[in-house]
């Protein structure tokens, strides 16, 4: 059963991605994943449920591909960790296009569906908090509220380089490069 719930919501996620939120239609899901729509009822209850789990479920598949080329190969310290897992999002696969597209389509929802915002908001602050504990590593004498004001900004930097990024208006190299000098501009402010 649970390979069947995965692969709902990985159609889910390529539905949302080329449809946005407001064009995913349960029966557009169900031929998509290949299931009855009974099934995804069985699975999901309604729609809000649906993106509730596509959003986690896209947060997850980030998640699971950054760490696994993270730590792939030699360790790497606290700085190099931050520019890899910031870096990695902006990859010219499928599943990163795909993912990222579907997380900024849900973000876009989130201004008209309320029932999502709360859902969004604890997401993003998933994301904000693993930030910051990797900045505390590079900088450990940076107080809290710095390191996590420093992951909100490079966090925001981030999901709007990506619009561009996957939009056409910004070439990828170029993206990355903007990034990494981001990331350099708020380590050295948190050093003072």
């Amino acid at each position: 059963m649970a390979g069947r719930r995965t692969a709902i919501l990985e159609a889910a996620a390529r539905v949302i991605a080329r449809r946005g939120v407001r064009g995913l239609r349960v029966e557009e899901l169900a031929s998509e994943a290949g299931v009855s729509t009974a099934l995804i009822y069985y699975h999901f209850k309604d729609r809000t449920g649906i993106l509730r789990q596509t959003l986690e479920f896209i947060s997850d598949r980030a998640e699971h591909y950054t760490r696994e080329q993270v730590t792939a190969g030699e360790p790497l310290g606290p700085r190099e960790e931050l520019e890899q897992v910031l870096l990695l999002e902006f990859q010219d696969t499928p599943e990163v296009r795909e993912n990222s597209t579907a997380w900024g389509e849900l973000r876009a929802s989130a201004v008209f569906e309320p029932d999502l915002r709360e859902d969004l908001a604890r997401a993003t602050l998933v994301w904000v908090q693993e930030i910051a504990e990797i900045l505390g590593r590079v900088q450990p004498m940076a107080s809290a509220m710095a390191l996590a004001g420093t992951a909100e900004r490079l966090t925001a930097l981030l999901e709007g380089l990506s619009v561009r990024w996957l939009s056409g208006g910004l070439p990828l190299d170029h993206a990355r490069t903007l990034m990494a000098a981001a990331i350099d501009a708020e380590v050295e402010r948190l050093r003072r």
